[in-house]
């Protein structure tokens, strides 16, 4: 993801708690088969492949992702189909934890949405000053000394790399975005991908968007 501008771990603001996005009215919570019947391969991992280490199965993700919507009220299923199309993408079907290509990769770039290391040291800072997952001041400030991939060490776990993206989308990204993606509409997520994520919206990243929210509801 390129620079653009858990367990109940956020003080909601009065911005947030006065959110008007569309919530998920089905009330429905993403499950492992709903990413198996989006991206097949999530079924298994191979933990012979290179890199197979990173691999997450559906069965991983699921639980994770949901907890992260609640975590940072991510309600509408626009939204939250948003953020499993994105992650998806980035860390093709949940092969990946880290960027590896072009090789080496960018150092402390991660999570399942690719985060940059700029990011990734905002995302630990915030979760150090909720004391989430154990996260301390001391311990970024430690990470940061050593270097972006020690960083992304201390938010790359299962818990944390899934909820990147809510993350994201709740403390880099506009109430009108968010809008856009609750709606469910193309340019909604085109607005999402470049005025927020900071990239290039291709006819593949669409297409990946357009598989989830097909769905219409978990």
């Amino acid at each position: 993801m390129l620079p653009s501008t858990l367990l109940p771990l956020l003080s909601l603001t009065a911005t947030t708690l006065a959110s008007p996005f569309k919530r998920n009215t089905t009330g429905g919570t993403i499950t492992a088969q709903n990413l198996i019947d989006l991206a097949p391969s999530t079924a298994t991992c191979d933990t012979t492949a290179q890199f197979g280490d990173e691999c997450r199965t559906a069965s991983i993700a699921a639980p994770a992702i949901a907890q992260s919507f609640t975590d940072y009220t991510v309600t509408s299923f626009g939204a939250q189909a948003a953020l499993v199309s994105i992650m998806l993408f980035e860390s093709g079907d949940f092969k990946y934890s880290r960027n590896h290509f072009p090789a080496p990769g960018r150092p402390g770039q991660g999570t399942r949405n690719m985060q940059s290391a700029d990011f990734n040291a905002l995302y630990a800072e915030d979760l150090a000053a909720k004391g989430t997952c154990g996260l301390t001041t001391a311990k970024v400030e430690a990470a940061k000394a050593e270097g972006p991939d020690a960083v992304l060490a201390l938010v790359n776990t299962d818990r944390l790399g899934f909820a990147s993206a809510a993350w994201f989308l709740r403390t880099q990204c506009t109430p009108a975005i968010e809008e856009g993606l609750a709606a469910a509409t193309e340019d909604g997520y085109n607005a999402y991908l470049t005025e927020c994520i900071g990239t290039t919206s291709t006819e593949d990243r669409i297409e990946g968007w357009k598989a989830v929210v097909a769905l219409k509801e978990w």
